[in-house]
């Protein structure tokens, strides 16, 4: 039996999948957070080149991939999928478990992905520098390698938290040439009056992108680029579903479930949205959401209107939401930490067509234990909450007796957040209780929208 599927380099997909044609429904409006209006393409202007515009409202069922996107695309994908022999034989589980991972790329995440096509579009567009967030690292490290590639200068506002927790990340971005910035910080207004009300705030990703957006609002040769949520981001991600699709062929399966991680949802989408088609397609696919339990946006939030950042610089868009301003406690899972959702999967999810799922970080890191000693790779722990999906499924069919066939989205390594491991190791990881009483404070501060 096969362990890994390869595809040639020739497979790398030539266009990008754009669900919105297949999405249940028309999509809420975005709206514009001066004048409370609809947006326009030329609202976005400031801070976005317009081929990335007319990618954000494409209707268009296949977007192409620019040769030159392609060709730097080379360099890790296609990614590799596997087959996690091991990990099945320590559950004695009858199910067979696959894993598509992303930690093959240069960043090791899938960030690139959508990096790589932002720069380029920035770059054609005559943009000389990027201002961006970033949590756990994942991002910015894309960013700032994508940039370094194109000659683009690149500025990344760095949750706090993640910064102390993760500084081997901020050294690979300063390795790419990228500018690295703790966030809140006293370079933008955002930053200032947030740390003029709470001098030892922590940080979220919120906050960075108030900062990052205000900086590319303010230059007129920077751009913003986003990491996550935007309909182009989830776009440009969903190169991971297409090729598991065809590895999956290859190894003549089928998923019952597939499980991704998700923070602002480009991860999920990326691996998801290629499997969803398949559902208006007859198949019988289930779709699985997984999340923190300290920052539970599908499976605790609202589905409102609501702005991308504390500062209410970016969109409003209708969104599965903790509030704005509300403030995750410092998981290690930093990727994960935003308080709201993209708009296409949290339409998804209110139609029923996807689930959600959220685990404490001690079970994410007690799986991710089990697949480094079984199959030899350090989860990221933004994967270990896939992950843990997974292996509970796994577990499920056993006690069931059924055999079952589980895809989940490995979406980067782990050898950069050793400092997580320790504490887990170590006994000193925190679970966090769900916030409900901050949850509650921050959703009272909703915008008000009528359309």
């Amino acid at each position: 039996m096969n362990t890994k599927f390869l595809l040639d380099e020739s497979r790398i997909p030539k266009q990008w999948y754009n669900i919105i044609p297949d999405m249940p429904g028309p999509l809420e409006p975005v709206i514009n957070p001066a004048t409370l209006k609809p947006v326009t393409p030329e609202d976005m202007t400031p801070i976005f080149p317009m081929s990335l515009i007319e990618q954000e409202m494409s209707t268009q069922r296949w977007i192409d991939i620019p040769d030159e996107v392609r060709e730097k695309y080379r360099i890790w994908r296609p990614s590799p999928l596997f087959r996690a022999h091991r990990l099945e034989q320590a559950l004695q589980t009858p199910a067979k478990i696959y894993y598509k991972y992303e930690g093959v790329s240069p960043a090791g995440s899938h960030k690139p992905n959508s990096a790589i096509p932002q720069a380029w579009y920035n770059k054609q567009a005559g943009i000389r520098r990027l201002a961006t967030e970033t949590g756990a690292g994942q991002w910015g490290s894309s960013l700032a390698l994508a940039c370094s590639m194109f000659g683009l200068e690149c500025t990344i506002y760095m949750v706090k938290v993640s910064c102390t927790q993760k500084p081997y990340r901020k050294s690979m971005m300063q390795l790419w040439g990228a500018t690295v910035i703790p966030s809140p910080s006293e370079f933008t207004n955002a930053g200032r009056s947030i740390l003029a009300h709470d001098p030892d705030n922590l940080g979220s990703l919120g906050i960075a992108i108030s900062e990052a957006v205000e900086d590319a609002a303010t230059h007129d040769d920077t751009n913003y680029a986003l990491g996550s949520v935007l309909n182009h981001v989830c776009l440009h991600q969903t190169v991971i579903g297409l090729e598991a699709k065809e590895q999956m062929a290859l190894a003549q399966d089928y998923p019952d479930v597939v499980i991704a991680c998700c923070g602002g949802g480009s991860n999920f989408a990326g691996l998801a949205f290629p499997f969803i088609a398949d559902r208006a397609n007859g198949k019988k696919v289930r779709c699985l959401a997984v999340e923190p339990a300290s920052c539970p946006t599908l499976t605790k939030g609202v589905y409102a209107f609501d702005y991308g950042d504390t500062a209410k610089l970016a969109p409003i868009t209708k969104m599965y939401t903790l509030g704005h301003d509300f403030m995750p406690p410092g998981i290690h899972a930093g990727g994960l930490r935003y308080h709201g959702e993209s708009a296409l999967i949290s339409q998804l999810y209110h139609a029923g067509e996807i689930e959600a799922k959220s685990y404490k970080q001690n079970a994410c890191f007690e799986g991710a234990l089990l697949f480094a000693r079984t199959e030899g790779i350090v989860p990221a722990p933004e994967s270990s909450h896939a992950l843990r999906a997974a292996i509970d499924e796994a577990v499920l069919a056993k006690e069931e007796g059924k055999e079952k066939t589980i895809l989940f989205g490995l979406s980067g390594h782990g050898q950069l957040d050793m400092g997580a491991y320790d504490a887990y190791l170590s006994g000193r990881l925190e679970d966090y209780e769900y916030p409900e009483e901050s949850i509650r404070q921050s959703l009272e501060r909703l915008p008000k929208v009528s359309l």
